[in-house]
């Protein structure tokens, strides 16, 4: 048998034993672990106020750079549960820095999966504390086998769709809007 040959044979073997993960599909739209946080959030028919959103505070071009980024994701029904007319005030221009200020605390440094905030929560004896990109804390813990967030507010998230793989980050979506 040739090296050729061989060599052939272990990487069918290789291709075969490797088995394929495949991110969730979110909104009903594929996620590709290729494209960045942003190119994947746009084909999300749950997240198109959370894209609008991030277009309007101009961070666009911040959650296609390299990252790392791990993005908490709030679908359109976690923004429709904020007090009426919120989200369509946020949005205005002379209110961009409050917008800011919320969406970056729904981002936290780093490519975190929901094994690493497990292990983080587990270290610090059922709850761990994440800084956010926004410069305050998340406290995460568990509520059975589901992780949840609870905000500088007292206000609590759960993750409903976790480790949806990026090319610059992970996406965790979340049932509610976080609160700085």
């Amino acid at each position: 048998m040739s090296i050729k040959f061989r060599l052939s044979l272990a990487a069918i073997a290789l291709a075969v034993a490797t088995p394929v993960i495949a991110n969730p599909m979110v909104g009903g739209a594929a996620m590709y672990p290729t494209k960045t946080i942003v190119d994947n959030a746009v084909n999300s028919k749950d997240h198109t106020t959370l894209v609008a959103a991030v277009k309007a505070a101009g961070l666009v071009e911040t959650l296609q750079g390299a990252g790392p980024f791990t993005v908490f994701a709030p679908t359109n029904d976690a923004f429709g549960k904020l007090p009426a007319g919120t989200v369509e005030t946020l949005v205005k221009p002379e209110n961009k820095g409050t917008l800011t200020t919320v969406l970056t605390y729904h981002v936290v440094a780093g490519r975190m999966t929901s094994k690493d905030i497990a292990a983080a929560i587990k270290a610090g004896n059922g709850k761990a504390s994440l800084t956010t990109v926004q410069g305050e804390k998340l406290t995460a813990w568990m509520q059975g086998d589901k992780l949840v967030l609870t905000d500088a507010k007292g206000g609590n998230s759960t993750v409903t769709i976790k480790d949806v793989m990026q090319s610059n980050g992970v996406i965790h979506v979340v049932d509610t809007v976080l609160m700085p």
